[in-house]
């Protein structure tokens, strides 16, 4: 039973009541209706709103509608085979002396109830996010790759790296011609001299798939590690791959990437490597000395300060 009152079923109550009041006659006069709907309605009214809301017009039965002789026909074909495909099951019932239409078919058996039910997804249950607990603890690295409106040169190919301490959100970037594992590995020394001039150890990095940082998806060179992995190993840093096509564990660095777009490649023009390099160094400076709500609104360069 319906809980919801509409503003129909509100007027055909009052309806109700003044006829039974004072009479179908009168009632009729004053709510401009024919007596005969006043009659079809006071059948209906049992005293509750309930009983006046438009019921379904779809008709029962049909003069063309499937026959128990079809239904039974289609019910033990379905059954015989439960995982055939609805072109081949209804070719099968044609040669059985089936003659409707595969449109028809689909829908008197999704009325019947013979489509599998779909499997429920089970619910994603994140795991919890690990906080790190000191500057340096976990550095998250990704490459952008600059917007080729930004760059003067259609020749020109330009790439952002991208290293934020998780802790302090302090982050150190540089320019490259290209992405590959050895831009990642020299900018993986680079981003450790960084570091270490603002009195941060650079204990592991996570990243993501990408060949410019592993090869944990190459058909041939599986084993092999790249040069990127081999200079983390030399630098005594563990090096920390992400779940595949999960972008949002690198959430840090991605969200970074977004405001760079917004407030840095949105607005800017490069026509060089050098050119790119120097503005990049201003943003980054920049970016370092912004305020942000989860560090209590210091800037990274400001909250650093407090720990080293």
């Amino acid at each position: 039973m319906r809980k919801s009152i509409t503003q129909d079923m509100a007027y055909r109550q009052s309806l109700m009541k003044y006829a039974e009041k004072y009479g179908v006659s009168r009632a009729s006069r004053k709510y401009n209706k024919s007596r005969s709907y006043i009659y079809f309605w006071k059948a209906r009214w049992d005293g509750t709103v309930q009983s006046l809301a438009c019921q379904s017009r779809r008709p029962h039965s049909h003069p063309n509608q499937h026959t128990e002789a079809e239904l039974k026909l289609i019910r033990d074909m379905r059954r015989r085979n439960p995982r055939l495909g609805m072109v081949e099951l209804w070719h099968r019932l044609r040669q059985r002396g089936y003659t409707r239409c595969p449109e028809s078919l689909f829908r008197v058996m999704r009325k019947l109830g013979l489509f599998p039910q779909a499997e429920k997804k089970p619910a994603c249950k994140p795991k919890p996010y690990e906080q790190m607990t000191y500057p340096g603890q976990r550095v998250q690295v990704d490459v952008k790759v600059v917007p080729r409106r930004c760059i003067a040169n259609p020749e020109l190919r330009l790439f952002q790296y991208t290293a934020i301490d998780e802790f302090t959100r302090l982050r150190f970037l540089a320019a490259y011609p290209e992405q590959s594992t050895f831009s990642s590995a020299d900018f993986l020394r680079k981003l450790v001299r960084w570091y270490a001039r603002r009195g941060i150890r650079v204990e592991c990095v996570q990243t993501d798939n990408g060949f410019e940082f592993t090869n944990r998806f190459s058909n041939s060179r599986r084993e092999l590690p790249t040069l990127f992995e081999a200079t983390a190993a030399q630098l005594d840093i563990r090096h920390k791959l992400i779940r595949p096509y999960t972008p949002r564990h690198n959430g840090k660095v991605e969200r970074s990437h977004r405001e760079d777009q917004k407030r840095f490649y949105s607005c800017h023009n490069f026509y060089s490597l050098d050119d790119f390099a120097k503005q990049l160094a201003i943003h980054n400076r920049r970016s370092n000395n912004f305020p942000m709500r989860p560090l209590g609104w210091l800037s990274p360069s400001e909250f650093t300060v407090q720990y080293v």
